[in-house]
């Protein structure tokens, strides 16, 4: 899952169902890179299969990002990856961000924190809480790209208990 071409595939699952060519079309990669992406993606449960559709007499596979259902992998080494792989699609991400006060219409205030807290775990609880909410209801009301009265934006969030 660590590959930053799932990660943007992902991304692009949230807010609808896709075929491999329609994924192919929106990154600029080959159908068959798509696809294998897509397959990897599939087989390691990450994504779900939404439908099939007859096309030019072949069929095409539609598969859904379901964050709800997505989980860090226990292993410490593969989490190391996905965070690296998250941090570097942040980076190509950001390059691509709306900062300009004067643009037009101007973006919402780019918001972004970091910490290394001590917290009372019941607060962390609770703040947790409301923060996983958000970020589902952001999944959930996501579009597909490019749905026109949309805007792109980026959302990253990691949040854990460290070693005391």
């Amino acid at each position: 899952m660590a590959h930053p071409v799932r990660l943007q595939i992902l991304s692009l699952l949230t807010g609808s169902a896709l075929t491999a060519a329609e994924v192919a079309r929106e990154l600029g990669l080959t159908h068959a890179n798509a696809s294998y992406h897509l397959r990897n993606l599939h087989s390691a449960g990450v994504i779900v299969l939404a439908g099939e559709e007859k096309i030019r007499g072949g069929v095409a596979k539609r598969y859904r990002y379901e964050a709800a259902r997505d989980r860090l992998p226990e292993s410490a080494e593969e989490r190391g990856e996905i965070f690296v792989a998250l941090g570097h699609e942040l980076i190509r991400r950001a390059a691509q961000g709306r900062w300009s006060a004067t643009a037009e219409p101007p973006p919402a205030p780019a918001l972004m924190a970091d910490g290394d807290l001590w917290i009372d775990p019941v607060k962390w609880r609770e703040i947790h809480g409301k923060i996983a909410e958000a970020v589902r209801e952001l999944h959930d009301i996501a579009q597909p790209p490019r749905t026109p009265g949309t805007i792109r934006t980026n959302t990253s969030v990691a949040m854990f208990e460290m070693e005391s």
